[in-house]
This record gives structure tokens, sequence and C-alpha cells, in this order.
């Protein structure tokens, strides 16, 4: 059986949305790697009764470990320390040793960066920082906020509390000496493995897979298995023990049967790598023309490490001036059809490659909104190709949403579309 966690997220700014949550999916999957299964990633402000709500509503759901990220800082709303000490039943005091170690720290990036401290202010935040629950372990600070580990009170029972730095540089920098703490590794003992596996679908409904998925039903016992539909791609995740490896080769069989057409990535790979592979492996290049997606595909194909070896370029030709300067356009054929055409996509596609000299041309043209449209060619209207080694790949696509939306899901088209390209 895997061993079981809670993470609590603190801080006001994310709780908002100003700032997004990266420590909780990040931990997650860190614990699902050492076979340890997250049931619940509870975000709260910088609140200390949320947060000593959120502590004891975990404490009760009988986790293994908890684990909270922020509120580690030496100012008055960073109060994560004094709350689960509090909670685990167990006095902060002063750690002189630590109070020390940190004031270095400050020392040394105050006079890397010239701030002026005041340094009666430095103490007192120094000291702050310093406070320690009676009984816990220090983790070695990776910026300025030593991290904890603060079991329960003797004889309370209970799971301990890993209280991580909210900067996710400076949590994740922390992560193995947490892992390997003997209080943390104690709790976690006789964890089975949890092994997680991803096959991707590009434009199957999700109707049609829960068809599969009840006709199969009796032979996915052992599965965890959620589906999510993101931009056109269904991603089909299984969560298992290895005992449930033979289902997991059943699910597998049943989707490569029912959809041997749209099954792409068998292997979890994202298109992105799909497409990088492909690139790679053939020893091709690809470049850009794209007019409502300004350079947000040759952005996606640079995103991967090492795409300069196969991305040359791309051309950004929003106006009708620059489709015919920058990618070759002819004038005529934007005049009689409209810049928003197949066959201006096709010309945009074959100029990239012409121009920047690619083996593989990709060229999208549309409306993204929320103006411009028309009743022949509405909002959310594009026309996308891929060319190159003899042949062509065409899109149409009408895309619901924002104009971010729709330049967005236009990208995750022209992904696809390459892969179609470069495919068997």
């Amino acid at each position: 059986m895997a061993a079981r966690a809670g993470i609590v997220v603190t801080g006001t700014e994310v709780l908002t949305g100003r700032v997004a949550d990266r420590n909780g999916p990040w931990l997650a999957e860190q614990l699902r790697r050492a076979g340890v299964d997250v049931g619940q990633v509870i975000v709260v402000g910088d609140r200390p009764a949320d947060l000593e709500g959120a502590l004891r509503y975990l404490r009760g759901a009988g986790p293994d470990l908890i684990i909270t990220t922020g509120g580690l800082g030496p100012t008055a709303d960073d109060l994560t320390a004094e709350i689960v000490a509090a909670v685990q039943g167990r006095p902060a005091a002063l750690d002189v040793e630590l109070e020390r170690h940190i004031a270095d720290i400050v020392e040394r990036l105050s006079a890397g960066r010239g701030w002026r401290l005041d340094p009666e202010s430095t103490a007192a935040a120094t000291r702050k920082q310093a406070l320690v629950p009676a009984g816990a372990g220090v983790l070695a600070p990776v910026g300025t906020a030593p991290g904890l580990v603060v079991p329960p009170a003797d004889g309370a029972g209970g799971p301990p509390v890993v209280v991580l730095p909210g900067p996710p540089r400076e949590l994740q920098g922390m992560w193995s000496a947490a892992l390997a703490h003997p209080v943390v590794a104690a709790a976690l003992a006789g964890r089975a493995e949890l092994r997680q596996q991803t096959l991707r679908l590009w434009g199957t409904p999700e109707s049609e897979l829960a068809a599969v998925l009840r006709e199969h039903d009796s032979q996915l016992d052992g599965l965890e298995i959620t589906t999510c539909l993101r931009e056109g791609e269904l991603e089909i995740v299984s969560r298992y023990q290895p005992a449930a490896e033979p289902a997991y080769a059943a699910l597998v069989q049943a989707i490569s049967t029912a959809f041997a057409d749209t099954l792409f990535s068998p292997d979890g790979r994202t298109v992105d790598e799909v497409v990088a592979d492909a690139l790679l492996e053939r020893g091709l290049t690809i470049a850009t023309a794209e007019s409502c997606t300004a350079g947000l595909l040759a952005g996606r194909l640079t995103d991967l490490a090492g795409s300069s070896a196969y991305v040359l370029g791309g051309l950004v030709t929003y106006s009708n001036a620059a489709k015919q300067d920058l990618a070759g356009v002819d004038a005529e054929l934007i005049e009689r059809l409209g810049a928003v055409s197949a066959e201006v996509a096709v010309a945009m596609a074959d100029g990239a490659r012409a121009r920047v000299g690619a083996d593989v041309g990709v060229g999208i043209t549309g409306i993204a909104g929320p103006g411009g449209g028309t009743p022949d060619k509405p909002v959310g209207l594009v026309h996308l190709c891929a060319s190159g080694l003899g042949r062509r790949v065409e899109r149409r696509v009408v895309l619901a949403g924002s104009r971010s939306d729709v330049r967005q899901r236009t990208v995750a088209v022209a992904m696809h579309l390459v892969r179609e390209l470069l495919g068997p």
C-alpha cells in the first residue's frame, strides 16, 4: 500500500491567483516518484486560523506525512513555523547557532547586492527565522529561510510536518534533504512503488473513450484512471502499484485497438517531444510564418532544450505587406481570396520554408478576435498548412474562446499538423 501525504500551500498571493502555485504540483509528482500518494493539496492565505484549520483537517484525514510551503520569511505575515509548532504541540525556542548561520547568509546577500539594512530590524528578522520547535529537525537554508521537520508531541500521535519555504528554487533545493530526514523516512517506511503512465490521443471525444473503458472495466482492477481534455488532446493518466501491471497492459491494448488512428503518444511523450524527436531523428529543420499567432508557434517549438538543432527561424507576418515582403505571398492572391484563406496559409508555409531554407514550413493565418469577423469568415477561423518532404498537410478550423484561447489552440493544432506531416 502506498504511503499518503497532504500538502498545504500558504500565501494570499497564491490563494488570490496573483502567483500561480508551482509548489503543490511539483511536490505531488516528487512524492509520487517516492511511492507516496497525495490525498489533498490545500491552498490557504496568510491567516493563522486558516492555516491551523487546514493542518488540523489533514491530521484528521490520517496521512503519513504533511508538507507545508511558504510563510517562512521574516515579515509579520510569515507564520507557518509558529502555527505548525502549536498544532504539533512543540513550543518554539531560539536556535542560536541557526541564528548566526542565517545572519551570515543575510550579510553575504546584502554585501553582494548593495543593500543598506537597518541592524536592529535585520537582527529581529533573523531571530524570527531561527525559532525552532522543540525536537524539530532543521533543514539547511537554500535562501535565508531554514526548513523544518516537526514530529508530533511525544505520545500525541499523528504525522510529522515538513515545513518548506515558498520560493520554488529554495523548496526544490531542500527537497532531497527533507525526504532523507530520519523522521520522514520512518514515517514513509514500507511504502510501495506507485507507478504512473500516460497515453495521449488527438481528436478523440471523451465520450468515445468512456465507452471503451466501460467495455473493458473488468480488466482494469487496480488502476486509478483519470482523463483530461486539453486543447484537443485527450490525456489518459493511470496510477497503480506494480501488481496491477497486467491491468495497465490490458488498458494499453484496449486503447491501441480502439483508437489506433488517434493515439499519438503511447509512451507519455508530449506532442512537442514527438515533433522534436521526429525532426532530430531524420535530421530535418523547420521554419514558421505566423499571422494571428504572431510567433507563438516558433516560441513553443523552441521551448525544448536543444531546439537550435532543428528550428531555423520564424516570420511574424501580421500585415498583408509583411506576408508579401517576408514570406513571399503573392499580393494578387491576398487581394483575390483575402489574407485569411487556405491558399494564403499554403503560400506562407512554402514561403517560410523557402526564405529560411528549412525542410519543413508552417503557415498560420486567422482571425483571433474579438473583432474582425464576418459571416463568411467568423472570429476563430484559422487556416493552417505544414509543407515539406514533397507534401502538404492543411487544416481549416473554427476555434471557440477568447483571443488568447484561439491563439493557444491554434498553436496546438499546428503542432499536430507538423506531427502528421512527419509521421509514417
